[in-house]
This record gives structure tokens, sequence and C-alpha cells, in this order.
């Protein structure tokens, strides 16, 4: 995909400006431990609907040591889970779902142009294509290494029923 179809030109932000780092980014999504997928946002437009952040990947990540054997990749799933954090950030900031948590609701059209490896910085944008308030926010997305995109692809979010959730929370002791 050529550079003029970037969702944001890598040369439209600083990845050494951070203006989100983990702390932050905790403060507005629920995930934890190994599911974090995020290390820092950079970027945010509102107006425009926008925002880019970064995973920092290291030989250390859970998945690593068996995606696959010899040859680490990032799953592509964990791709979409870092973008699907991203999405959910910006719009946990910015009130759009009026949700207190954001689940997958769906992902279209992804595809996967080159492999992300342990020591790669995965650089994500998402930028808004529709929001219904309490009902669905609709993003497309990128994730970029060096400047090449690497995924893309759109992806849905929707409010969790937290309360319902948590009321029918089961636990396992075996």
């Amino acid at each position: 995909m050529p550079p003029r179809d970037y969702i944001i030109h890598p040369n439209e932000y600083d990845l050494s400006a951070v203006i989100a780092d983990i702390e932050e980014i905790r403060r507005y999504n629920q995930q934890r431990f190994e599911m974090e997928q995020l290390t820092a946002i950079v970027h945010e437009d509102k107006d425009r609907g926008l925002c880019v952040g970064y995973k920092d990947t290291t030989a250390d990540e859970f998945w690593a040591r068996g995606h696959f054997p010899n040859v680490p990749l990032m799953p592509g799933v964990i791709m979409c889970e870092a973008a699907a954090q991203l999405s959910s950030y910006f719009s946990q900031k910015h009130q759009l779902l009026e949700a207190e948590m954001i689940g997958f609701g769906g992902l279209e059209d992804v595809r996967f142009r080159e492999p992300v490896r342990p020591g790669e910085r995965l650089v994500i944008s998402v930028e808004r294509v529709r929001v219904r308030p309490k009902a669905m926010i609709v993003c497309r997305f990128q994730g970029l290494v060096d400047s090449n995109i690497v995924v893309d692809g759109v992806i849905k979010g929707v409010p969790l029923p937290v309360d319902f959730l948590a009321a029918n929370q089961t636990t396992s002791t075996s």
C-alpha cells in the first residue's frame, strides 16, 4: 500500500512525544498483564477522529515462544487486539460510545501484509468512521513497522454490560 493510503502519515506525529504512557492508558482500558497491547499514545486529534499509539514488542512476549518456535511472529489476532485497545482508549477518553467498557463487535476487511517480530515497534493508527452512542463505534485501523503497512482493516467496538457480566461471573477452581 503506497504512503498516500496512510490513515495518518508518519511525518504527522512524533513517536518520541508520548502523550499517554501505560499508566494513563490504564485509566481508560481494562486490559492488564499479558493482554496489555499498547506501550504509549503519541497523537490524538478528536476533531479528525484520529489516534496513534504503539506497542514495543520484545522476546519476552507471551506469544514469542510458541508462535512459532525458532521463528517468532506476532499473531494477527494480537495485532487486531492492539488496534482494538487503541480504538477503545480513544473512545473512552473522549466518551464517544458512552460506555463503561468496550468489547469487540467485529472485524472487516482485515489484511496482514507483513510479519511483526519481537523487537519491532508496531505503530497503530485508528480513524473514527462512525459512532452510534451506546451502540457501536467503527474505526479504520493500520499497523506499521518502519513506515511499512503490516496490517489494516476495520474494527467495531460495542458497549459491554459490565454489571451483568460481573453478576454472572463464575470462577473455576480446577
